[in-house]
């Protein structure tokens, strides 16, 4: 059974910085590209920043340059720094991990729990 644990959420006020972090466990042999996206209230979710095992990384443009992804391959685990935040980016932020290789040799997409971000003065 694989898990995506993610943690680091909370309330912080405009121009504050937190860090998320997502820890997957279980059965896994590799994880191809692990990733955040967000949902705010009413909206659809979107990327928020992805980071391939190779190193290649994705940022939405509302994030590039105050955001910051980054991961720990032998730990599973993936960070997102965010810095200079803007009430904007009030959501739940969801932790992705694609094409995730299991010991059954079975290549999945799994998502984590949600962690609430909210930036309010």
């Amino acid at each position: 059974q694989v898990r995506l644990v993610e943690s680091g959420g909370g309330l912080v006020q405009p121009g504050g910085s937190l860090r998320l972090s997502c820890a997957a466990s279980g059965s896994i042999v590799s994880i191809d590209a692990m990733g955040w996206y967000r949902q705010a209230p009413g909206k659809q979710r979107e990327l928020v920043a992805a980071l391939t095992i190779s190193g290649r990384t994705n940022y939405a443009d509302s994030v590039k340059g105050r955001f910051t992804i980054f991961r720990e391959n032998a730990k599973n685990t993936v960070y997102l720094q965010m810095n200079n935040l803007k009430p904007e980016d009030t959501a739940v932020y969801y932790c992705n991990a694609d094409n995730l290789r299991t010991a059954s040799n079975l290549f999945l997409n799994y998502w984590g729990q949600g962690t609430q971000v909210t930036v309010s003065a």
